[in-house]
């Protein structure tokens, strides 16, 4: 594989921060230079800085994201969620949560489990609470669950049920961008708060807005499972 897919893989640095090293001359393949997107092997002798790579230890975290935390791991963006959590080890956050909303965001330095995740086509679920400017009908829940059109994209069918007078649970399968925000605005509703509780088998639970936990050995069985 490239060189940069490989050291994400092995937890060691986003494949971004790989190119920067590898431009640095800081990388050396077999006793040469490393070049940009250079293909290498397992059994290659790769060194950076002069010492030999090794896998980091993986780590998977969540976080019940604060409103105005950006889901970047690029730190010269202000307010960036690598920033927020300072976590000592190298990790970047898995898909991405609108700043102005809250909620559930996995981290890790597992570059393979980040892509199953990532990958659209397996529609795994995602869950939020959504709160909306004003009450709503159930018209609104029947448009909004059986798809809407968000400027030449109709997104697919979804699971919404009705929380309270102005607020209401969704299921996603899919990712859009600022997805759940443009469905509302499709339908004549503006979002107030956005809540993501679950990611597949992950739930909020009781993590405080801010926080963070570990992910259990349990549950990243049953993910790995469902990947």
């Amino acid at each position: 594989m490239r060189i940069n897919k490989l050291l994400s893989n092995l937890g060691i640095c986003s494949r971004r921060e790989a190119n920067r090293i590898i431009e640095e001359g800081r990388i050396t393949v077999n006793g040469a230079l490393c070049i940009p997107g250079q293909w290498v092997e397992l059994e290659d002798e790769i060194l950076i800085d002069g010492e030999p790579i090794k896998e980091e230890k993986k780590v998977y975290i969540l976080l019940n994201k604060p409103a105005g935390v950006t889901c970047t791991a690029a730190k010269d963006v202000e307010d960036n969620i690598i920033d927020f959590i300072d976590y000592q080890q190298y990790i970047f956050p898995v898909g991405r949560l609108d700043k102005e909303s809250e909620g559930l965001i996995l981290l890790t330095n597992d570059g393979e489990l980040a892509n199953s995740i990532l990958e659209a086509d397996n529609s795994h679920e995602k869950e939020y609470v959504v709160t909306v400017d004003r009450s709503f009908d159930d018209k609104f829940i029947e448009d909004m669950s059986k798809g809407v059109d968000i400027g030449g994209v109709i997104t697919r069918e979804c699971k919404v049920e009705r929380i309270n007078e102005d607020t209401f649970s969704i299921i996603l399968t899919q990712g859009l961008n600022r997805q759940i925000r443009k469905m509302s605005k499709a339908c004549g509703y503006s979002v107030v708060k956005l809540i993501r509780i679950r990611i597949l088998n992950l739930f909020i639970d009781n993590l405080v807005i801010g926080e963070w936990r570990d992910i259990t050995e349990g549950e990243l069985e049953e993910l790995r499972k469902l990947l």
